[in-house]
């Protein structure tokens, strides 16, 4: 009865619309099993779907001796379909399970699995990388991606609420971003470019013809540090608004992110159960705290710190502050440790800038944006940056660059802290770093 394929199969149902209602009903349910579980002359079966997973039961007696020499086959992560009737059984997963009258082994598992699928943690993350796919199909992991599905879904509609449209910019550019060092280069014909480091510049030009933009897109960042935290490809959320400050850009990303906490609450219940997450009450507006006031404050708790660094993840691990805890916001920074395109205050030390924490985590950094052209020259020369290289983009801003503001956040970081995850290889599918290129 081995068969590489469906053939004239098709499948009736998933694991979740099968219950004990349907009890004696003959389904075909096709998946891959999970587990194998013999006790005295009978096999249990589990079968996954996307949806969930069924318990299949195979008894000596109770299947046609031609599938005898097909069941000796069977092993865990074997792709099969099966036919066969639903049974009420109380001691069952959920109630029932599925007796077979026939199945097809559609693919056969020829090695024996590193990866323990019901474990949360599993063996070390390298060997879990090296077979992604496969340790994907554990259930900690899905539902880390169902939430992270929900949350890409939901930032789409609030954006989309807020009067924001989706764009995409160029992912090949042919000058930094930013202007560090941490540029990926490529060949691209006969010249020199890189990956982009963000879609700042670009998402900043097309608020002169759609005001209120947003991308949810790849950026590429060659930082040579192989942390917890830090990956060479990830995915930000990305806005940008004309006529706004960066007060009214913090007042849209809390609102943002309440409006996601809610939405992984309502359409992620079973997921957040399972990763026995109680996903804190927030409430709005986040607290802010003033860059200079943190600094005070970390050298009264004994810090060694100044006016003009930047604050560690480790310096704030360390400072004990309830109201910390969670979402907050650092804004004012110093103008010297921040990017040319942000504004500075009157005062010109400080900037209008901000970045979203939770806990001692950074998701977000953002500001108001210097839309005078001769202002943004003279703050690229003060960077040493030569500004021929950004003639493409310092050209518009002759012709009436609206005042605007933005922010960039995360979405692999924004999974951490909503799911509780230690390593920020497990909030995306094949992660980069400096170590690996593959899978």
């Amino acid at each position: 009865m081995s068969s590489p394929d469906l053939q004239t199969w098709k499948r009736t149902h998933y694991s979740k619309d099968i219950d004990s209602s349907m009890d004696g009903k003959e389904v075909i349910i096709v998946g891959w099993i999970s587990s194998i579980r013999e006790h005295s002359n009978i096999k249990f079966l589990t079968i996954n779907d996307r949806f969930g997973n069924i318990q299949v039961i195979l008894k000596n007696n109770e299947y046609p001796d031609s599938l005898s020499s097909e069941v000796q086959k069977i092993r865990e992560h074997a792709s099969i379909a099966i036919k066969g009737k639903v049974r009420s059984e109380p001691k069952a997963p959920k109630g029932i399970e599925i007796n077979p009258i026939e199945f097809k082994i559609l693919s056969l598992a020829n090695k024996n699995s590193p990866i323990v699928i019901q474990s949360r943690k599993g063996v070390g993350i390298d060997t879990r990388l090296d077979l992604r796919a496969i340790d994907l199909r554990r259930p900690f992991l899905q539902s880390i991606f169902s939430i992270r599905y929900t949350v890409l879904n939901s930032c789409r509609k609030f954006l989309g609420d807020e009067g924001f449209i989706e764009v995409n910019t160029p992912k090949i550019i042919a000058t930094a971003t930013e202007g560090g060092a941490t540029l990926f280069p490529i060949f691209y014909y006969d010249r020199e470019a890189f990956l982009t480091q963000s879609p700042q510049l670009y998402k900043e030009q097309l608020t002169m013809a759609f005001e209120n933009v947003f991308e949810i897109g790849p950026i590429f960042r060659a930082e040579p540090s192989r942390t917890n935290r830090h990956l060479s490809e990830a995915t930000s959320i990305d806005i940008e608004k004309a006529y706004a400050d960066y007060n009214d850009i913090m007042e849209i990303l809390e609102k943002m992110i309440h409006f996601l906490w809610d939405e992984v609450r309502s359409k992620n219940k079973s997921h957040l159960e399972y990763l026995k997450i109680a996903l804190p009450d927030l409430s709005l507006p986040f607290r802010r705290y003033r860059y200079s006031d943190l600094i005070e404050k970390l050298q009264k708790s004994g810090e060694s710190i100044e006016l003009g660094d930047d604050i560690s993840q480790q310096k704030l691990r360390n400072l004990k502050d309830d109201d910390m805890k969670y979402f907050y916001f650092i804004i004012d920074w110093p103008t010297s440790i921040k990017p040319f395109y942000v504004k500075p205050k009157s005062t010109g030390t400080e900037c209008e800038s901000f970045d979203l924490m939770y806990g001692n985590l950074e998701l977000s950094s953002g500001s108001t944006r210097i839309h005078d052209k001769s202002e943004l020259t003279e703050r690229m020369k003060k960077q040493g940056l030569n500004t021929d290289a950004f003639d493409f983009h310092l050209k518009v801003f002759d012709y009436g660059m609206p005042p605007h503001a933005g922010f960039g956040m995360g979405l692999e970081r924004l999974i951490m802290s909503m799911c509780g995850v230690d390593n920020i290889r497990d909030a995306v599918l094949f992660p980069r770093d400096i170590d690996r290129l593959s899978p």
